[in-house]
């Protein structure tokens, strides 16, 4: 499998992390995330919508918005592996207590919820798609950004994103190697600047130390000509052409 794209803009939102010059100092010095730092409060996210999203959904939104005040998306894809999790274990809570369930996580529970919180905030109607893939969740999203290249969508914006993990679920994720709120944010382009190529001998279960997203970023960042996303079943080789 080879694909190949144009990065035309980004946008990233971890704890910590926000304006362009920490996520480049980030990317520059290795430094680890610091999941106790604060997230930076939203710019553009509506305080009302903000008030109904989870942490990384959020996060997704706001960087998404973000993005479409300054750039033109034709499509949308958003993709994350555990998506509303920690509200859809609220609610199981809630049933097995046998409470009233609250509307709004009722209504924000689907895993289309966030990207569609994006559309509506910002009067987009635009075509979107919302994927879950497990840890290939990003790489599976390229994909999908390859595809609507191909149906004529010649900017896509896709962003990555996951909340916080519940305790509860984490001693069935071994490969779970960071936790807590975060969203990448790309608008890309069909074009000749990124190559990747996928290959069968992914490093399974492994824990990664990072999301494909934030690992793509922080090579991107750091100007590596070369890098690999390892996932569960292909790990993706990218090459930069600088020319």
């Amino acid at each position: 499998m080879k694909l190949a794209y144009s990065l035309v803009d980004w946008q990233a939102l971890a704890p910590g992390l926000h304006g362009r010059e920490t996520w480049q100092d980030w990317a520059q010095q290795g430094t680890a995330i610091t999941p106790t730092e604060a997230m930076a409060k939203p710019q553009f996210l509506p305080m009302m919508t903000a008030r109904r999203l989870s942490g990384g959904s959020r996060a997704a939104v706001e960087c998404g918005l973000a993005m479409l005040a300054r750039q033109r998306a034709d499509a949308i894809v958003f993709t994350s592996r555990h998506g509303e999790l920690e509200r859809n274990l609220r609610i199981l809570n809630t049933l097995a207590a046998q409470q009233s369930m609250s509307p709004t996580d009722f209504a924000m529970s689907v895993h289309n919820s966030a990207v569609g919180s994006l559309t509506i905030a910002a009067k987009a109607p635009l075509v979107s798609t919302s994927i879950a893939a497990g840890i290939d969740s990003f790489q599976q999203g390229l994909i999908e950004v390859s595809a609507l290249h191909q149906g004529g969508y010649q900017q896509v914006l896709l962003v990555d994103f996951d909340g916080i993990v519940p305790d509860y679920y984490l001693p069935w994720l071994s490969d779970q190697g960071v936790n807590f709120p975060y969203a990448v944010a790309l608008l890309l382009r069909a074009g000749e600047e990124l190559h990747c190529t996928g290959r069968t001998g992914g490093e399974g279960r492994a824990v990664a130390p990072l999301p494909q997203s934030l690992h793509f970023l922080q090579q991107w960042l750091a100007e590596s000509p070369t890098f690999s996303l390892p996932g569960e079943r292909l790990t993706w080789h990218w090459e930069r052409n600088h020319g």
